[in-house]
């Protein structure tokens, strides 16, 4: 087998595979959402795609996908470029880990939606990098924005505390260039996720009820969806069940 011959067959294998875990995965969240009594429609799925090719993003993006999570600035800003050579319009991609501030102006310019706002001095940030990606024609909407909320007040793990929610959605909802659209959390693994989202759900409809356009609660991932989806998640994180074992790549 030539060379060439292998890349067409391995290519034909990871798309096979990718193919194979999408369809049992959205099979997953459909049965959850009839077992809490919900409809399947209001749940998305978001894979996560950091650590993996372009290549496998272009093959989800012909399974249909348009929404992809990414956690490092330079690896996504990189795969936007392949794909943009290959023609995938429509595609919006979720920052979804931790973000410096000295990152925020960067990501402003590519990103639909952070996850993981946990500052006040991450939403000025973000707030003027949008504005200049705005002004520069580089976006045409505001940023959205989630409060990523701490399950344990640890601070070592990012997110803020259920009293800070208010102050900081009120920031956030101030700022014209980013729209305040919900709560993330991530259960940490030495915490029962089901108790975590459960909490996560009251603060949840506190914050709806003074800015009642918040209603994307990003919660669960390939362990725990079933318990986020009973909880009111609105859209699933999932890396390993969808993209299978994280490739071996240096920092």
């Amino acid at each position: 087998m030539s060379s060439a011959e292998a890349r067409i067959a391995g290519a034909a294998a990871r798309t096979a595979e990718l193919s194979g875990n999408l369809s049992g995965l959205l099979a997953r969240i459909e049965a959850a959402c009839r077992m809490a009594g919900r409809a399947p429609e209001s749940v998305r799925l978001l894979p996560v795609t950091k650590f993996f090719p372009a290549s496998d993003v272009a093959i989800l993006y012909q399974l249909g996908r348009r929404e992809f999570g990414e956690s490092r600035e330079q690896e996504t800003a990189a795969k936007i470029e392949v794909l943009r050579a290959g023609d995938h319009p429509g595609i919006r991609w979720h920052m979804i880990g931790r973000l410096q501030r000295n990152k925020a102006r960067n990501v402003a310019r590519w990103a639909h939606t952070v996850h993981s706002v946990d500052s006040e001095r991450l939403v000025n940030a973000l707030a003027a990098g949008a504005r200049a990606a705005l002004d520069a024609g580089e976006r045409t909407e505001p940023l959205r924005v989630l409060l990523q909320v701490s399950a344990d007040d640890d601070p070592a793990r990012g997110g803020v505390t259920a009293a800070e929610i208010p102050g900081l959605a009120a920031k956030t909802a101030a700022a014209p260039e980013l729209r305040l659209s919900g709560l993330m959390v991530i259960p940490p693994l030495d915490t029962e996720a089901d108790a975590v989202f459960a909490r996560l759900a009251a603060l949840r409809t506190r914050l709806l009820a003074d800015h009642p356009e918040a209603e994307e609660f990003s919660a669960g991932m390939s362990g725990d969806l079933e318990s986020a989806i009973e909880h009111g998640s609105t859209v699933v994180r999932v890396g390993t069940a969808l993209m299978g074992a994280r490739p071996i790549i240096s920092a």
